[in-house]
């Protein structure tokens, strides 16, 4: 059977984030949706502190037209 494939679907990514944690000094990246980002409460992934502080992190985009 072969899969639906609709124009108007597209692959939907969530951008990720490059923390700093104040406690232990290690960097940890998540994947937020913005909104989980804006109520805050990120935890650390190596001690559970949530003094961590996010860093500016490059990305890029894949667009459909050549420049």
């Amino acid at each position: 059977m072969k899969a639906f494939s609709s124009p108007y679907h597209r692959e939907v990514t969530m951008p990720y984030y490059i923390f700093s944690c104040q406690a232990c000094e290690k960097e940890f990246t998540q994947v937020l949706h913005v909104s989980e980002l804006e109520k805050g409460g990120i935890k650390c992934p190596h001690c559970g502190s949530e003094k961590v502080e996010q860093k500016v992190a490059a990305f890029s985009a894949v667009t459909s037209k050549k420049s």
